[in-house]
């Protein structure tokens, strides 16, 4: 199964109103990306995403960090 694949079977498991949610965000991250953007940037103001990206935050589950899995931590700052 390929990736797009995974995403859509996900994506059509969530309720509609998330679906919408990460919809919103999957644009706003492709906005971002420089494509198709017909909008000079002289003309705006320079945001950044995490401002762009205010209204998204804490809409998923899952845990606050990665340290609440101490397996991502193990062997950190050793050489």
């Amino acid at each position: 199964m390929s990736i797009v694949q995974t995403i859509v079977k996900k994506l059509e498991n969530l309720p509609l109103e998330k679906q919408q949610e990460v919809l919103n965000f999957v644009e706003l991250l492709h906005l971002n990306s420089g494509a198709d953007t017909d909008v000079s940037e002289e003309d705006e103001t320079p945001e950044s995403v995490l401002t762009k990206a205010a209204q998204f935050i804490g809409c998923l589950e899952g845990p606050a960090d990665l340290s609440t899995n101490k397996n991502y931590l193990e062997g950190y700052g050793r050489s």
